[in-house]
């Protein structure tokens, strides 16, 4: 069984990063980009069988800072 977790600043969070990849996108000549936020996927290889409950339970203890970090799970 696979699950991905996509993990993202919450809203209203400041993104340093994403603003970097948006002013380098623009000196590279690309225009348009009013904003960019980055994330992180983690793609989990698990046991048969493991809940959505565990899963849930990875991310807020370890794979997402919930503070200032949303999370969502697909299970591929």
């Amino acid at each position: 069984m696979k699950a991905r977790v996509h993990v993202m600043l919450k809203t209203g969070v400041l993104d340093p990063q994403g603003a970097a990849v948006q002013h380098a996108l623009g000196a590279l000549g690309f225009a348009g980009v009013n904003e960019v936020r980055q994330g992180k996927v983690i793609e989990l290889d698990l046991a048969d069988g493991t809940s959505e409950d565990t899963i849930k339970d990875m991310c807020e203890k370890l794979l997402a800072n919930t503070v200032i970090e949303g999370y969502s799970v697909e299970l591929l």
